[in-house]
């Protein structure tokens, strides 16, 4: 087996290569040979070593294949120690990104240099931990502790010339980083340069305002995420702990953070983000073609659409009904490509040649040679019908249609051409240049390679791709409407909107359902419910409250009035909606409700109909119900996803409430089948994803 470390002499220079592709990974075997080239470097006549990474980065951080497997010696933070405590000089010539654990082997060097283009960064945060080998104390020694604060709790990173400015780099060079450093080697050798060990610097300065404003900061931002607030406990270690003591108390925490549900939540998801897309119906099936997208509707959803196609160099032919409808989505879409220069994602010569490849037009003769139309207009069947007929008459025979429906019938819409295999269903999610979630509905007889491509788009403009069936509001948005019903069950028990939303982000969601309605626009419920009125359950349960609030003009943020009442984009509680709750509530038992009490509803409902999304087959795998309640609906990451919290509290107490409540309300409060088949057998979801993966 090939080594994935490497000695090799340079005169006087001992070269160690790490060679572990494709991303230099520190599984067991190079953390071995890491730790047995510093002590070859100690027994041979090489007076410096220099550590590099072949082919396009550094080190990238730790095996993820070992996640989950008991530790193998020697562990990498006393592979950085023996580095650290080399008798002779060690550089690390950095290209590309040194992550976590790769970050943490740079700075147990006594020398950094960087070539242009390189990145350092601690995302362990991310996976509900902290750097472990070091990172907390050995970069505050050398850049302070404002800098740590930025970038650790944050799970962030910095450009090797950011790097250079706080000090965490040495030297920042162009080029080739072996011949980089080996340059840099031999200066230091005529310098007479000796070792110079991070963990041998002073303490960084104490700055209690600078600790307090990070904890604020994340107080606020983590909702309830525990590892950002750890890490700043280990930095904050740093400034009143000698190095030795502060290492101690940096693997106390980390082994600590290794045992709680939210790492096993966070690992949860880190590996279904590589898993959803993995589907046995599209393996080896080549993508079709992909290089210029027709958008059809400039709104909020369309231009958004058009925006993401743009920044992933696709060609866009964008069709509206007229020229001033066009010309307003053109200045849409030049707004969001304005704000991307603002946030520094775009400069500004980018910026006017992504618009270069935008063409706005009133014709849909304009689409001729378009590789995949999208729709994304009014959300009517009879419009639907009308644009697809039109898209069939001027497409080329290759052309994949494409809706971006939220709710309606995609084999319907397929019905309108004549060329249904062709027509898939591309549920972005607003704004779509942000959001990452794409539900990718694949209906009755749409061809593989249509469902091919979609994933390929999905993965050139940076979104997360979830397969969903066809059925009323898919994945996400037919789980999203039995979890507010759940909340509307609840206010008529009892319960007021203001204390549902802040129990759903005491649980750490982002907005409660009500707040989220006020953001959406209380005239998409409205409608919602107008569009299902014929075919409703009578034993089901209208808002109709909010049937007022629509009547009354109160729309939420749009119009500065509905749940809430704005000022800017902050609301406060409208209580002229408690009179309208108050009436629907007549006939109905009352009662109080704690926060638990409300989560637990909540999210029992939200299991209960993903489960029953899963056992349909809308939804292939429990983890795709996870990926799309994270990514498009602000779950909360740290608990891996509905699917995986249910896992974690246990499908026997989920299934007891639901026939409990069931008792009084079975019509909403039904058992999903496959959850009381999973509680029967003694297994639950995961097992199910376990199965789908051999």
């Amino acid at each position: 087996m090939k080594d994935t470390v490497r000695y090799e002499r340079e005169g006087a220079v001992a070269v160690i290569t790490v060679a572990n592709p494709p991303v230099n990974a520190l599984g067991h075997s190079v953390r071995q040979g890491l730790w047995q080239a510093i002590e070859r470097l100690e027994e041979d006549d090489a007076q410096i070593a220099l550590i590099v990474g072949e082919g396009r980065l550094f080190i990238g951080g730790a095996d993820i294949s070992e996640f989950g497997k008991p530790p193998a010696e020697p562990l990498l933070p006393d592979v950085c120690t023996h580095i650290e405590n080399s008798a002779k000089p060690v550089i690390a010539a950095v290209h590309g990104p040194a992550l976590g654990g790769g970050c943490e082997v740079a700075l147990g060097a006594h020398y950094r240099l960087a070539v242009e283009g390189a990145r350092f960064g601690f995302p362990e945060v991310k996976l509900g931990l902290i750097p472990g080998a070091g990172g907390t104390q050995r970069m505050p020694r050398l850049t302070g502790i404002g800098p740590a604060l930025g970038m650790i709790p944050a799970g962030g990173s910095v450009s090797a010339e950011e790097a250079l400015e706080i000090g965490l780099i040495d030297r920042l060079s162009k080029g080739d980083p072996r011949a980089a450093g080996l340059a840099y080697a031999q200066e230091l050798l005529d310098q007479g340069a000796g070792p110079r060990a991070v963990g041998a610097l002073p303490r960084p300065e104490p700055d209690a305002e600078a600790v307090d404003a990070a904890r604020a900061l994340w107080q606020k931002k983590s909702r309830g995420e525990v590892a950002p607030l750890q890490a700043i406990e280990a930095l904050e270690a740093a400034t009143r702990m000698d190095f030795d003591e502060g290492l101690r108390e940096e693997r106390r925490i980390f082994m600590g953070l290794m045992e709680t549900p939210q790492r096993a939540g966070l690992i949860h998801a880190f590996f279904n983000d590589r898993r959803v897309s993995k589907l046995p119906e599209i393996e080896g099936v080549p993508p079709r073609g992909l290089n210029n997208v027709g958008v059809i509707g400039g709104g909020t959803m369309g231009a958004g659409i058009a925006t993401a196609c743009l920044l992933s160099g696709l060609q866009v032919t964008l069709v509206e009904r007229d020229e001033a409808a066009a010309n307003k989505a053109r200045d849409t879409i030049t707004a969001n490509l304005d704000a991307a220069v603002k946030r520094g994602k775009l400069d500004a010569p980018k910026r006017d040649a992504t618009l270069e490849n935008l063409a706005a037009v009133t014709d849909y003769a304009g689409l001729a040679d378009c590789d995949l139309a999208i729709e994304a207009v009014f959300e009517d069947m009879a419009v639907k019908h009308d644009v697809f007929s039109k898209l069939d008459k001027v497409m080329k025979p290759s052309a994949i249609l494409a809706t971006n429906t939220s709710y309606l019938d995609v084999n319907e819409i397929a019905a309108a051409t004549s060329r249904p295999q062709d027509v898939i269903g591309l549920h972005f999610f607003s704004p779509a240049h942000v959001m990452k979630l794409l539900e990718v509905v694949v209906a009755d007889v749409t061809a593989p390679d249509v469902t091919a491509t979609a994933f390929a788009l999905a993965k050139r403009l940076g979104k997360i791709a979830v397969r969903a069936g066809v059925c009323d509001g898919f994945i996400g948005n037919r789980v999203l409407a039995t979890y507010r019903g759940a909340a509307d069950r609840m206010i008529l028990q009892g319960a007021s909107p203001w204390e549902i939303d802040e129990a759903i982000k005491a649980f750490g969601l982002p907005m409660g359902p009500f707040e989220m309605s006020d953001l959406a626009g209380l005239d998409i419920g409205y409608m919602t419910r107008q569009r299902k009125a014929a075919t409703r359950d009578h034993r089901d349960v209208v808002p109709v409250w909010a049937n007022e609030m629509y009547h009354k003009g109160w729309l939420g943020q749009k119009t500065g009035q509905g749940y809430y009442v704005y000022e800017g984009r902050k609301g406060t509680p409208n209580q002229a909606v408690a009179p309208l709750i108050e009436h629907a509530r007549a006939g109905h038992t009352q009662r109080s409700f704690t926060q638990q009490e409300i989560q637990r509803v909540y999210m029992a409902a939200m299991v209960n109909e993903a489960a029953k999304v899963v056992g349909e087959g809308i939804a292939r795998r429990p983890l795709d119900a996870d990926v799309t309640l994270l990514y498009g609906y602000g779950f909360p990451r740290w608990r891996g996803g509905p699917m995986h919290w249910a896992d974690t509290v246990g499908l026997p107490g989920i299934l007891e409430d639901i026939r409990a409540w069931a008792k009084t309300d079975p019509y909403f409060w039904q058992p999903a089948p496959l959850l009381e088949k999973l509680v029967a057998e003694g297994r639950n979801f995961n097992d199910l994803n376990k199965e789908t993966a051999q």
